[in-house]
């Protein structure tokens, strides 16, 4: 018995160890899956707050792309605006490289004729000092004649010098005489140049005369003779009643109809002139006397300008051309009647339409 009970106590018990060994292994169990459930945590987080930033950044875009296509759309018209603001230069511009290489050849002949005269003032000083010399050298040799033999010697070389000096002045002579004939040939050029210009001018004055004077034919034939509507020299004058109500530059269902009729016929007649005359239309707005103040218009010269301008936009969008068209204002300052009554008010509250050249 004693045996065995030593043979016991030798032997090792391993149970407590193993279960201090499950007990940590299930510690680190724990504690792994913990990082984990904080680490899916945070990045839930995290996905969560990239998944928001994304949304706002689709948003912004969208944003973006509806304003970007808002301005390729202005980008679009401006474009249009500017091909025909280019054309209009052009056709500007090509007027003004003509008169310019017209003014151009004028002033280069100007600049000829002035070396010229230069040249001759210059030659006729170069002549005077040689004649100074030839007679100083006359006076010298008639001193010489008087004197010895070896002074004759030298007479005979001043005799040289002078015969030099005839062939210089003959020389300089014929130069002048070129110089005179040139100044006069360009002379004669710059004369028809300006003769070649001034009926160049002159035929398209006449020109314009003409259609000026066909504008008004057939504005009779389209507007008749209707009351408020008469023609004082070369204006085709409208009474103000007739296309505004007092006071106001907005036109009546009238004037509308009245101006309508005014386009159709200017478009026809539009077509028939030629692209090298350079004429515009010019609206021009006057009141009466009577002063006017209110929120809108400050003054007859407000009122007057406001109405040409309403005549001028009404008529381009009847297809008459923006480059073509021209609006002032007079106020009250060109009365047609300078009385005082209602009737001279009346006549002098209008709208003048004339065909101008630029």
């Amino acid at each position: 018995m004693a045996a065995s009970s030593r043979r016991r106590r030798r032997e090792i018990n391993i149970w407590p160890g193993f279960v201090d060994a499950l007990a940590s292994l299930l510690l680190v169990i724990i504690f792994v899956l913990l990082v984990f459930v904080l680490t899916q945590f945070y990045l839930g987080e995290a996905l969560t707050g990239r998944d928001k930033t994304i949304s706002d950044l689709s948003r912004q875009l969208n944003a973006l792309t509806t304003q970007l296509d808002v301005e390729k759309r202005q980008n679009a018209e401006l474009t249009v605006n500017l091909g025909k603001s280019q054309q209009d230069l052009k056709t500007v511009t090509a007027d003004r490289d003509r008169i310019q290489v017209e003014a151009n050849k004028v002033a280069m002949l100007q600049n000829d004729l002035d070396a010229m005269t230069a040249l001759k003032a210059e030659l006729e000083r170069k002549v005077a000092e040689l004649g100074a010399k030839a007679d100083q050298a006359q006076g010298q040799l008639a001193q010489e004649q008087k004197l010895s033999e070896s002074a004759r010697a030298q007479a005979a070389l001043l005799n040289q010098q002078m015969e030099a000096m005839k062939q210089e002045l003959d020389k300089i002579a014929q130069a002048l005489q070129a110089s005179e004939s040139l100044s006069a040939t360009q002379k004669i050029q710059i004369a028809d140049l300006g003769k070649r210009l001034n009926a160049a001018l002159a035929n398209k004055v006449a020109e314009l005369a003409r259609y000026r004077s066909e504008f008004f034919g057939r504005l009779r034939k389209i507007l008749g003779d209707r009351p408020g509507i008469r023609i004082e020299g070369d204006r085709f004058v409208f009474q103000s009643e007739l296309l505004f109500a007092s006071g106001s530059a907005d036109l009546g269902d009238n004037g509308r109809q009245q101006l309508t009729q005014l386009a159709a016929g200017l478009k026809t007649l539009i077509k028939q002139i030629p692209p090298d005359i350079n004429w515009v239309l010019r609206v021009d707005g006057h009141t009466d006397r009577q002063p006017i103040h209110n929120p809108r218009f400050q003054s007859n010269w407000e009122l007057s300008t406001a109405r040409a301008v309403s005549v001028v936009k009404f008529l381009a969008s009847q297809g008459i051309p923006q480059n073509r068209l021209a609006a002032a204002g007079f106020g009250e300052f060109d009365p047609i009647d300078p009385g005082n009554s209602p009737t001279a008010y009346a006549k002098n509250r209008r709208i003048e339409i004339r065909m101008d050249q630029r």
